[in-house]
């Protein structure tokens, strides 16, 4: 009798939490978001907030609002300023702030899709301050700062201005108004816990897209998956000099409303690492739009045609493969050697290099990485292939015209109307040759083409181009297997390429990305919804999702390689048997396969997903559910 008793009083607890949060959401619901790369790229969770704007502005329209550091040299050209709303709660904590010595403090739109409202500002106005900042985390979270990690001091005094910022922004807010503040990563993990400290009236959400020791675990290339609960994890994160970002991740997990994470497998991680089961499982999407599937094969080989070029340029002098049997491979994303599965990726180039040799292919592969690296500019050798290309073409061009001008000129058309070809010996002059013989003559060269279109800054120890030397991937003619690095992220004003990165991928036939260390994936995630056969992992996010929602992945053109069940070895020869069967296709199984891969981007679009407004619902349902007080 009392265990039924104590269900009903559950149920009625359940249910009077869900009125409540029914009433929340039917009132002014303000929804804060808040993350080190609002306007400003460094990696996914840029990607995650700009691709959702749009769906969170049209849930929550001007209630929505992103808050972000002020980066002068990356964000003034992604915002345009605006004024508060006159005598608003947003007016009122802007001119709090600034009267505070905050000085700069931006309010304005970012220029994307969805127009979104944001928040930016300048932390070093506050540095004054640190000391204080530290000693407060300090006494309420036993958390220390030390002097010579900038990068958490950076984190606390946008934390300590963020809180200020919503502590202000509640004040006088009418009982019938709600704030949400969703904090993304540990880097404004600082915010959420001293709103907490000072116990503002904000329902906190914390949600993290990797931990921080799991990515340097993974990076120093232990057994992460197998040992993850054998881990010392204080000893681990303090031998890595990264024991303050651990503890500011770690309490943020704890002290939030709502935990959340992107995957299945990053929840398993974080409940050994963190010690805290997440309350929501949010898997990244993208803004979808759906394209006919001409147009997406228009695209591609419009792209295609761009790539071409380059290799043309970058391969004269070696240039003995055919266009027509060339498959573009090519992977991307931070430059993370290990985690990003570069390491495992080359090893199977070389494999695969030496399978088509073996079986007297005539398929070429031409593999691009595109992973940032300090360096120094394009070498010369890049640009002047790219220059010599250019000139061919000019050359070719204007023969072209002039050709076209003699079969019309009088003599020649009065032939055509008589019924007789021109004679073909008459239409190529002598200068014609000439000019074509110094093209040819100026595109020979002695040394093999280029494997890295840049001067890499530490080119001796630079650990993707000493693995491509140590696997012997040269560009020589004999190779079927050509590798490019590029160690920049791709624009349309790039003198190689002449391509953005969605082109560029949109024009590539397989997107490679092996991630050891991979909580989401959105590399392979957009070249899904652009018809981009992929290679990724049971050890990502997105290999994980897909897993769970096809019956069978690759037939979709998503190949997941077992990452964690297999040695190292069993995973190379499952890439490098991926790889080699890709190559084996045919053209028109080739089409197929890219038309039936981008009939899985709905599977990744946001308004699928979750809606945010049910998501913002589930938040707050969640905290009255878990009895936490605003």
């Amino acid at each position: 009798m009392a265990s039924a008793s104590a269900g009903v009083a559950a149920g009625d607890a359940k249910v009077n939490a869900k009125n409540n949060t029914k009433s929340l959401l039917g009132s002014n619901v303000w929804v804060f978001e808040i993350s080190w790369e609002v306007a400003r790229q460094i990696g996914g969770i840029h990607t995650v907030i700009k691709s959702k704007a749009a769906i969170s502005t049209e849930e929550l329209g001007d209630n929505y609002c992103l808050i972000g550091p002020l980066i002068e040299s990356q964000t003034w050209s992604e915002i345009e300023v605006i004024e508060a709303e006159q005598k608003s709660n947003i007016q009122y904590a802007l001119h709090c702030l600034r009267n505070s010595g905050y000085r700069v403090v931006v309010y304005g739109r970012w220029l994307i899709e969805g127009y979104p409202k944001v928040i930016l500002m300048d932390i070093s106005t506050a540095m004054k301050e640190l000391e204080e900042f530290k000693k407060e985390i300090w006494d309420e979270a036993n958390i220390g700062i030390p002097w010579n990690d900038t990068g958490a001091a950076d984190a606390v005094v946008f934390g300590f201005m963020t809180a200020l910022l919503l502590e202000k922004f509640c004040k006088d807010l009418p009982e019938d108004h709600s704030v949400v503040a969703q904090f993304h990563e540990w880097m404004a993990g600082v915010g959420l816990i001293v709103s907490r400290a000072r116990k503002l009236k904000v329902a906190t959400i914390f949600s993290t897209h990797a931990t921080v020791l799991g990515r340097h675990l993974c990076a120093s290339r232990v057994d992460f998956y197998n040992n993850i609960s054998k881990f010392s994890l204080n000893k681990e994160a303090g031998d890595r000099n990264i024991y303050q970002r651990y503890c500011i991740e770690r309490a943020s997990a704890h002290v939030a409303h709502v935990f959340t994470t992107i995957s299945d497998i990053l929840s398993f991680e974080v409940e050994h690492l963190l010690a805290k089961k997440p309350d929501l499982v949010l898997p990244n999407g993208l803004n979808v739009k759906s394209d006919f599937v001409h147009e997406i094969q228009n695209r591609h080989s419009n792209a295609k045609q761009k790539l071409h070029n380059f290799v043309r340029g970058h391969f004269y002098g070696h240039f003995n493969f055919d266009l027509e049997k060339t498959l573009y491979f090519f992977s991307a994303g931070r430059n993370e050697f290990s985690n990003k599965g570069v390491d495992m990726f080359i090893e199977s180039l070389a494999r695969l290099n030496h399978r088509l040799k073996i079986s007297n292919s005539d398929m070429t592969v031409v593999a691009f990485l595109i992973f940032p690296t300090e360096c120094n500019n394009f070498n010369v050798e890049s640009l002047r292939g790219q220059a010599v290309s250019m000139q061919l073409k000019e050359v070719v061009n204007q023969m072209q015209k002039d050709i076209g001008k003699r079969i019309l000129d009088s003599s020649h058309c009065s032939n055509l109307f008589r019924g007789h070809v021109p004679d073909i010996d008459t239409l190529l002059t002598e200068k014609d040759i000439v000019q074509l013989k110094r093209c040819i003559m100026s595109a020979q060269r002695k040394t093999l083409p280029p494997i890295c279109t840049h001067n890499v800054t530490n080119d001796v120890s630079d650990p993707i181009l000493c693995a491509l030397r140590s696997c012997r991937l040269f560009n020589d003619t004999s190779d079927r297997v050509k590798v490019i690095f590029h160690p920049e992220f791709l624009h349309s004003n790039n003198p190689l390429f002449g391509l953005d990165y969605e082109d560029f991928a949109s024009g590539c036939h397989l997107g490679v990305f092996p991630s050891y260390y991979e909580p989401w994936g959105y590399t392979p995630a957009e070249c899904t919804i652009m018809g981009v056969p992929s290679i990724t992992t049971n050890l990502s996010g997105f290999g994980c999702f897909i897993q769970q929602h096809t019956t069978d992945p690759a037939a979709y053109g998503v190949y997941i390689v077992d990452r964690r069940y297999k040695s190292v070895e069993e995973s190379i020869e499952q890439l490098t048997g991926y790889m080699m069967d890709f190559c084996q296709q045919t053209r028109r199984q080739r089409i197929i396969q890219r038309n039936r891969t981008e009939r899985l981007s709905e599977l990744l679009d946001w308004k699928h997903l979750s809606i945010v407004r049910n998501f913002i619902s589930q938040c707050l349902f969640l905290t009255f559910h878990n009895t936490k007080h605003l």
